[in-house]
């Protein structure tokens, strides 16, 4: 985490408060905010998964839990560091929630998009290699997709650039 801190130590001070508006964003940028957003969803997924195997539900309400799951851990992981700054509750989860729903959103669709149209992917337990190199695939297209939209959106003033204020 302390690695990923002083990135966007690095980048807030290259190119100052994207929040005031629009501004030149890197690419490396736009990379380490999906790739804090893909830790999040991915904890959620799998943990979701390992839920709904071990209670032996069926894969849609399994694939819910774990889209709710990385939702409630991409924000979580943003929280922890705007509360680190030591802003409010309130605000800190209104800036994870500005900061990461799209980003997380679009991420959802595209990993279990893939999920769900690999053939046999559903099917695959946790023992099975399939899954996880399905996972694998899913997860790493979510970041090479979801990349672009984050360097859009904090380009704009949006999504981790209201972080970005908090990182002093």
């Amino acid at each position: 985490m302390e690695h990923m801190r002083e990135g966007h130590d690095q980048d807030h001070q290259h190119h100052g408060h994207e929040g005031a508006g629009a501004g030149k964003v890197s690419w490396a940028m736009a990379a380490r905010a999906t790739l804090h957003c893909l830790t999040g969803c991915a904890i959620g997924e799998v943990l979701g998964m390992v839920i709904g195997t071990a209670l032996g539900w069926g894969n849609v309400p399994t694939m819910i839990l774990a889209i709710v799951l990385a939702f409630f851990f991409g924000y979580a992981l943003t929280l922890r560091g705007v509360l680190a700054a030591g802003v409010g509750l309130r605000t800190a989860v209104r800036v994870a929630l500005a900061a990461d729903t799209l980003s997380i959103a679009v991420m959802e669709l595209i990993d279990n998009g893939v999920i769900a149209l690999w053939p046999g992917a559903m099917d695959a337990h946790l023992s099975d290699p399939t899954f996880w190199i399905v996972l694998a695939i899913a997860l790493a297209a979510a970041f090479v997709i979801t990349t672009p939209v984050n360097k859009w959106m904090i380009g704009r003033g949006k999504g981790h650039a209201v972080v970005h204020q908090y990182h002093h």
